[in-house]
C-alpha cells in the first residue's frame, strides 16, 4: 500500500460523508500494520455533539475489530466533496490518536488527488497527554 493508495482511498471515503449541515466531507483511511485498511467519513448531527469526525470512525471500526497497531492515516477533505487545502484532524480526533497511536504515527493531509503533506503525530500535538501519563 502506497501512501499515495492510502490518499486515495481517504478521498473515496468522502462519498460516504453524512453532512447536510456544514457541507463539508471528510473521509480518511487508516493503515494497520498488518496491512488491513479501515475507512471512515463525518457524519454529522444536528444537535452536533454526536457528529463523528472520519479519522475517529476509521480508528474506531479498526479497535472494534481488535486492530490496535497502526502505520497512518490520510485525511481528505472540503466542502461539498470537493478538496480544498487540507483538513488536519481535530482536537478531538488527536486525543483519539494519542490513545491509539506513536508519536511517529504518519497522518497524511491530502490536498489533491496527486498530493499530501506527510507530518508525524508529535508534530502535530506536542506534548499530548497519553496512555502513558
Amino acid at each position: 500500500m502506497t501512501k499515495t493508495d492510502l490518499c486515495k482511498m481517504a478521498i473515496e471515503a468522502m462519498n460516504s460523508s453524512y453532512s447536510p449541515y456544514s457541507s463539508y466531507k471528510v473521509g480518511a483511511a487508516l493503515l494497520c500494520d498488518d496491512g488491513s485498511v479501515y475507512t471512515g467519513c463525518n457524519i454529522e448531527n444536528a444537535s452536533f455533539t454526536p457528529t463523528i469526525c472520519a479519522e475517529r470512525l476509521a480508528i474506531f471500526k479498526a479497535i472494534s475489530d481488535r486492530k490496535y497497531n497502526f502505520s497512518m492515516i490520510a485525511v481528505a477533505g472540503g466542502k461539498d466533496g470537493k478538496i480544498n487545502g487540507i483538513f488536519p484532524p481535530c482536537g478531538v480526533c488527536r486525543q483519539v490518536i494519542a490513545e491509539f497511536c506513536k508519536p511517529d504515527f504518519e497522518i497524511l493531509l491530502v490536498k489533491s488527488k496527486n498530493e499530501f503533506d506527510t507530518i508525524k503525530f508529535n508534530e502535530l500535538l506536542p506534548y499530548s497527554f497519553s496512555p502513558n501519563n
